[in-house]
């Protein structure tokens, strides 16, 4: 997982002196705190720099459903607006709070950003709370993120030798390079299995849930169910992407790719049960969207079936299986 110094894939000088920094007196660090420092330090951080990560341009990393356009955020209306109204609320009363908007920031009013810029909603109001942002949340709401868990930090594990081990990071002549060191788990798995494990995420969900406000919780990303993640991903989840190339090279380029694995969805829905809410559903993007918005997508399919137009192609691409449909999950929860 290491490179030479010389190798475009090698640290910047500038996160090398930062990882030094905040490693301990071995040099050393876990690599959950690596990832902290790779995406969120405010000098060196992958989220923390103004420019354009997500989309089809030259220069971006990944896309994600919002890369869509417009018909994303109003599908997300559309099923939001279903759900409260289902349950007997209003949902003028209620305002839709994006969580994980691109690009890094705090909370703030917003009423012209996020997934339902220039989108026409039934909502009182919206705010958009960058990545990495404070998260204040109050009153009635619509909170929503879209690929917000998947990008906290996760500590990687290995099963060898008859027990676990925790990945860390260290630097070998200024080269990123895995170190191991024995843990202790409650399961057994086979020679070489890795987890990743996604409790950040799990601890996002929790301080979420936490604070004083009720109303819709919804969370579209991707992950799996524990039993999957323990049981039928031995190469573990964890993934880098830089220019549109996903990479098993966590080490490399740190501060300028992506790094992301499979949130585990049991412990997203336990979160938000011990906070008070109802049991969570968890469904496929294509599925939440077509139960939840099926009144939306019925008109505009019919509006557009004479033509393959921009719309009717982003429209397919969030919700066909082979692409974005069964890819994303959605899980939503009311309180």
């Amino acid at each position: 997982m290491g490179s030479s110094p010389d190798s475009p894939t090698a640290a910047s000088p500038e996160f090398l002196a930062i990882f030094r920094e905040h490693a301990d007196a071995d040099g050393e660090m876990p690599f959950a705190r690596f990832m902290e420092l790779a995406l969120y330090h405010p000098e060196v951080g992958y989220y923390r720099k103004h420019k354009k990560r997500v989309g089809y341009a030259a220069g971006t990393d990944f896309f994600t459903s919002s890369t869509s356009g417009a018909i994303f955020g109003e599908l997300v209306a559309a099923a939001c607006a279903k759900l409260l109204r289902a349950a007997g609320r209003d949902p003028a009363s209620h305002t839709f709070i994006e969580i994980g908007a691109e690009p890094f920031g705090s909370a703030q009013d917003n009423p012209g950003g996020g997934v339902l810029a220039g989108v026409a909603h039934p909502f009182a109001g919206t705010r958009t709370i960058g990545v990495g942002g404070a998260i204040e949340l109050e009153g009635e709401c619509v909170v929503v993120s879209n690929e917000l868990f998947d990008a906290q930090p996760f500590t990687p594990t290995v099963f060898r030798g008859g027990c676990w081990h925790e990945v860390g990071v260290r630097l070998d002549d200024d080269r990123m390079v895995e170190t191991l060191r024995p843990c202790t788990r409650g399961h057994v798995a086979s020679e070489g299995y890795r987890f990743d494990e996604p409790w950040a995420a799990a601890a996002l969900a929790e301080r979420m849930a936490r604070q004083p406000w009720k109303g819709l919780f919804l969370a579209l990303d991707y992950g799996r169910l524990l039993a999957e993640l323990l049981e039928s991903m031995p190469a573990g989840t964890g993934r880098a992407y830089y220019r549109h190339t996903q990479s098993n090279n966590l080490l490399a380029r740190p501060g300028e790719q992506d790094l992301t694995c499979h949130i585990c969805w049991d412990w997203i829905g336990d979160a938000l049960r011990a906070g008070g809410f109802a049991p969570a559903v968890l469904e496929s993007q294509e599925a939440f969207f077509v139960r939840h918005a099926g009144e939306f997508i019925a008109p505009t399919i019919a509006a557009e079936a004479a033509r393959m137009s921009p719309r009717k192609l982003a429209l397919i691409q969030l919700l066909h299986p082979s692409h974005l449909g069964q890819k994303f999950q959605a899980m939503h929860a009311l309180r």
